[in-house]
């Protein structure tokens, strides 16, 4: 098999139809065998029960769904793990990166001779200024705390040569950050530029909270920075007391000191204060290492479309012209 894409998908009812209409399209044209591994992540909704019935009709259409919930990342790699072709492609279902660049990706990959292609976003003006503003100091921590090859305009859209997959899939990490895990690994590497293109249905799947534990995970997963910024802080609030010390002894000395509780009760909170930081940035180190001893799966799968496919006799499948299917048919009215 030459193509998977690899689709992970939560509560995406109201756009699965119109990302099938433009990506069945795409994958057809291509004239090669292909897959498509959409990645349910413990939806709640009639995703999967839609899933089912597009594959009636379109039977490279493989569904993998997780018994519950477990991120968008950690669907990406049960995606990754159950992908077969030679070349893997990661896209979201919200159409914000557009299908089309798929077979794009799929010739700069060949003609160039690279592992990895990565698709770049060289317009945002669909996201919101929040959106844009807190994503560019997302990754301007990253390349300050990672390294410079971390690109500001690069998700988790990309094409993997197999080679990068099977690295990949042989990490041990419990959570990791596809984003910056693939790029440190040092795989020769194209990009295609893309408009990035406004959510086609349904709301966002990475709020505020999400996008913050995003964050902590690819802090503490590739650096031990904070660790460090904790020895700082210690550091320094060591040497702010040995001043208070000394100019507590001056003032004793000259006789000038007057009892009070203002400058004791502040340097408390400043010690305390600096102590809490310092204990949980090492508990979100402690933390990981708890649960890489753990060994727990990070997801489990409830169905394979594929087991159940391999179990069935085969079958004539209609002709891939007559089901595609129109995206104006599922226009959602303002």
């Amino acid at each position: 098999m030459t193509l998977s894409v690899v689709t992970p998908m939560y509560n995406e009812r109201e756009a699965v139809d119109h990302f099938v209409a433009r990506l069945r399209p795409v994958l057809d044209r291509l004239d090669e065998p292909y897959e498509v591994v959409a990645v349910d992540d413990g939806s709640s909704d009639a995703t999967v029960a839609r899933l089912m019935q597009l594959k009636t009709d379109w039977p490279e259409l493989r569904i993998v769904a997780l018994r519950r919930n477990v991120g968008h990342q950690t669907a990406l790699r049960a995606g990754l793990l159950a992908a077969r072709g030679d070349y893997v492609v990661s896209i979201d279902a919200d159409l914000q990166d557009p299908p089309e660049t798929i077979s794009e990706m799929l010739a700069a990959a060949r003609e160039q001779n690279v592992d990895v292609v990565y698709g770049v976003r060289c317009d945002r003006s669909t996201d919101t200024a929040f959106k844009r503003n807190t994503a560019g100091a997302y990754y301007w921590m990253m390349r300050k705390l990672i390294g410079p090859w971390v690109s500001d305009q690069a998700g988790d859209f990309r094409l993997m040569s197999r080679a990068v997959v099977d690295v990949l899939n042989a990490l041990p990490e419990p959570r990791p950050v596809y984003r910056l895990v693939v790029p440190s690994l040092g795989f020769a590497g194209a990009e295609v530029p893309y408009v990035r293109e406004e959510r086609v249905a349904g709301t966002t799947k990475y709020p505020l909270s999400r996008m913050i534990r995003l964050t902590f995970d690819s802090i503490t997963g590739f650096s031990a920075s904070p660790l460090r910024i904790a020895t700082w802080l210690g550091l320094l609030s060591f040497v702010l007391c040995l001043g208070l010390i000394v100019t507590t002894l001056v003032a004793w000395g000259s006789g000038a000191t007057v009892p009070g509780w203002s400058s004791l009760f502040i340097a408390v909170l400043l010690l305390g204060g600096i102590q809490l930081i310092c204990l949980g940035l090492l508990g979100e180190y402690v933390g990981r290492i708890y649960a890489a001893t753990q060994k727990r799966p990070p997801f489990l799968v409830a169905l394979d479309t594929a087991r159940l496919d391999a179990a069935r006799p085969a079958t004539v499948h209609p002709p891939a012209a007559e089901t595609t299917l129109d995206p104006d048919q599922f226009a959602v009215s303002a």
